[in-house]
């Protein structure tokens, strides 16, 4: 899965002021992404709001990505939750030909213990036509895949081939970097850490501040595979008080302020989310004016 290597953005789903999808600014911003420089894209993961999203709006944002990308970059598709039968279901039933991989997220709400994720991802392995990538973000999920977990589901699934790890714990990373399989990739899921964790051994990100300053941060990410580290930390440090912005009140509520700045979509969010306050979304347009100019 060399393709996964590098860095692949979470993409936002923008909506116009009348709270509908839009799918011209939708297209426009995988094209931005696109010409910035970023190895994939990941539709309909968190930052995509999926969960306020109908079945046919998440159809029409999986079908204006596709016909933006143009088979340029590879593409993955978030598929995931906490009902594993009606994930297995959906895995029976997608046509997904035109994804490289899927995204699944450990179960939320539920916690599972240990085994009970095992078990849950086993059954999405076993269901899936394409390679599957782990998900686990305790923050939301309210619970932790341990690293003896995630290296058993490796070892046990061939099509389990990387798991985003977004615990915030460098350490956890790290020992999953040590005791994963030769091939299985560990991507960052954490803006911050990203070069670190590529740098102790990680395969990349998939990120949301990538998205935004697509050429700096895929370059830095390349850059730190490359073992070029000092280049690496100055474009991570270049960039790093706007990935503290765009998470300070809520993602994607900052990211898209990042995009309205850039005039490629509006800021508009979803309850029950709602738009950063005026300060933090001043800060941002003048981070990113700071940027470009």
């Amino acid at each position: 899965m060399q393709s996964l290597v590098g860095t692949g953005v979470a993409l936002v789903t923008p909506f116009k002021k009348d709270l509908s999808v839009d799918t011209a600014a939708l297209a426009a911003i995988v094209n931005y992404v696109i010409d910035g420089g970023v190895e994939y894209l990941v539709v309909l993961g968190t930052t995509g709001e999926p969960a306020t999203l109908t079945k046919e709006e998440k159809e029409t944002v999986i079908a204006t990505i596709i016909e933006a990308n143009k088979g340029r970059l590879p593409l993955v598709l978030g598929v995931g939750g906490n009902n594993t039968m009606e994930v297995v279901a959906e895995l029976k039933t997608r046509d997904l030909s035109a994804f490289a991989a899927i995204l699944s997220v450990s179960p939320y709400y539920n916690k599972p213990t240990q085994e009970g994720i095992y078990q849950h991802f086993k059954a999405i392995a076993e269901a899936s036509p394409v390679p599957v990538i782990l998900y686990n973000v305790p923050g939301r999920t309210a619970s932790n895949m341990l690293p003896a977990t995630v290296v058993r589901l490796a070892n046990d699934f061939k099509n389990i081939v990387a798991i985003k790890e977004a615990a915030g714990d460098i350490v956890q990373a790290m020992r999953l970097i040590q005791d994963k399989p030769k091939d299985f990739l560990v991507i960052s899921g954490d803006d911050m850490v990203a070069l670190p964790m590529v740098l102790a051994g990680g395969s990349g990100v998939i990120s949301v501040i990538g998205e935004g300053f697509p050429k700096e941060f895929s370059q830095m990410i390349r850059l730190g595979l490359e073992r070029k580290v000092d280049e690496a930390y100055a474009l991570h440090y270049k960039i790093a008080d706007s990935i503290d912005m765009i998470f300070e009140q809520g993602n994607p509520g900052g990211i898209k302020e990042i995009f309205k700045s850039l005039q490629l979509s509006e800021n508009t969010v979803r309850l029950p989310l709602v738009n950063v306050n005026e300060d933090l979304a001043s800060r941002i347009d003048a981070f990113v004016k700071k940027i470009i100019n």
